[in-house]
């Protein structure tokens, strides 16, 4: 599905992973006690950073679609068309897994 929204320079625009259901053992864990995800899909980035000594634009190392790891207090929080989102600056992104 495409998204109408552009994040501008170096900001990114994540669709967060569902959060864990059960542990590795089969054990439910209850809503109060489930983490916030730390994984998650790149739904649209930005073109990129101005460098400052240049002015050149540097592109972003991320793409549409590719799933990465964050902190666990990256970005903010935001809803498009009825979705939860999250949009961060790339500097947030710990890894492309």
């Amino acid at each position: 599905m495409a998204i109408n929204l552009k994040p501008l320079a170096d900001r990114v625009l994540v669709e967060p992973a569902p959060a864990e259901e059960k542990t590795v053992g089969g054990i439910i864990i209850p809503d109060t006690a489930k983490e916030k995800p730390q994984r998650g899909t790149v739904v649209a980035a930005g073109p990129g950073k101005n460098a400052e000594t240049s002015g050149n634009l540097i592109p972003l190392t991320v793409k549409n679609g590719d799933t990465i790891l964050y902190g666990k207090y990256a970005g903010t929080e935001i809803t498009v068309e009825g979705k939860e989102y999250l949009i961060m600056r790339e500097s947030d992104i710990f890894a492309i897994v």
